[in-house]
């Protein structure tokens, strides 16, 4: 660095502290902070008295039940301690995130004109809306409409604003019609499709049914039998009778004195009264079971699995029955349904802008800042002495 160049900067230095000791932020700067505080605290004040514009609101309150009116259950202490019944916080903070979305902002555009009433220039210039693109659109929405969820009540408490009082509930209005169509649709979506999903399943199991069914039919037509059980059944019974027939003779020919010829007549026609129950019981027992496997035991052993297989899918088929009607009901029973607590208000006086309230905060504001620089002024003062 030259000589020059160390001159030049000693000579600002020197400057800025002959600026610094004769007082130069204490005597210009600071009274001018103070002055431009004390004009915009003055400047605000006199727009929230004079120049905000008007904005009525109009407030509803909404909660949302079960339609469960078959089994509901008795309240009790610690429902009225969990609060009301049948109120689900999910629900309506559901129904809050759509309120606020920009979907619901699109149809209140499209029925109300909100764009052009926020937009008015005929309003001052804060506080309607400048710009008209959809974000912008969308964040001027969310300062002026208000949805609270009362976590105690369980009840959504909903606030709009607008520079009409006709319109501010019109708004209001909407958000409440446009609710309760809203969680009546969500509603009757998952009660459709558990129904749906219901009934998929009981034509599926008819189906299995008539073809378990079917199947039974064609087998009974195909071996002439109605039930094989059955003619199982009676050809035990008849076998038995045979055998005490037989049984019978043999007592008779038992009976018969010892000292007759093998060739008396009688010897001769029990015994042969006895072969002809010993072969019609051997062909009995061969209708019944036989190595060949063309017997009666095969087809009822195959008859009990077809017969089974239709039982069990006609007790599917009414299992599924029974399950879409309680489906349907239980769908009934868990339909949401918005209820109106209180219809939206139409305001008789401008609750918004707070006129006193924030001139008065700005006021304070005002003079909490010139104190501060009065005392940041002191303070340069006792170092400059």
């Amino acid at each position: 660095m030259t000589a020059t160049q160390n001159d030049a900067v000693n000579t600002r230095v020197d400057r800025f502290r002959a600026y610094f000791q004769t007082g130069w932020l204490s005597t210009r700067l600071f009274p001018r902070l103070i002055r431009l505080t004390l004009i915009g605290a003055l400047l605000a004040t006199a727009y929230w008295l004079l120049v905000a514009s008007d904005r009525y609101v109009s407030e509803a309150s909404v909660i949302i039940r079960k339609t469960d009116s078959v089994a509901a259950p008795t309240p009790d202490l610690s429902m009225l301690i969990a609060g009301i019944a049948g109120v689900n916080r999910n629900d309506q903070l559901l129904l809050r995130e759509y309120l606020l979305s920009v979907d619901m902002l699109k149809k209140l555009d499209a029925e109300l004109n909100l764009k052009a009433h926020y937009g008015d220039w005929g309003r001052d210039w804060i506080s309607r809306m400048w710009l008209t693109d959809m974000e912008w659109f969308h964040r001027h929405y969310l300062s002026r409409v208000a949805i609270e969820y009362d976590d105690y009540a369980g009840v959504l408490r909903i606030k709009a604003q607008a520079y009409e009082s006709k319109m501010a509930r019109a708004i209001a209005d909407m958000l409440v019609r446009e609710g309760e169509r809203y969680m009546n649709q969500i509603g009757h979506e998952l009660a459709q499709t558990q129904v749906n999903f219901l009934t998929t399943q009981v034509d599926l199991a008819q189906l299995r049914f008539q073809q378990a069914s079917q199947r039974l039919l064609a087998f009974q037509n195909k071996k002439g039998l109605l039930s094989p059980q059955a003619t199982a059944e009676s050809l035990n019974v008849l076998i038995a009778k045979l055998e005490e027939q037989r049984a019978q003779l043999q007592t008779q020919l038992a009976s018969l004195p010892k000292n007759l010829d093998r060739d008396h007549p009688n010897i001769v026609m029990l015994r042969q009264s006895l072969a002809a129950i010993d072969r019609q019981i051997e062909e009995e027992k061969a209708k019944l079971a036989n190595p060949t496997g063309k017997t009666l035991n095969i087809t009822m052993e195959e008859f009990q699995r077809l017969q089974m297989e239709a039982t069990f899918t006609q007790d599917l088929y009414k299992a599924a029955l029974t399950a879409l009607e309680k489906g349907r009901i239980d769908a009934t029973r868990m339909l949401e349904k918005v209820s109106v607590l209180q219809t939206p208000t139409l305001a008789e006086y401008p609750m918004e802008p707070r006129r006193i309230y924030n001139a008065v905060i700005t006021l304070l504001f005002g003079l909490m800042l010139v104190g501060i620089l009065k005392l940041l002024e002191s303070i340069v003062l006792d170092h400059v002495d």
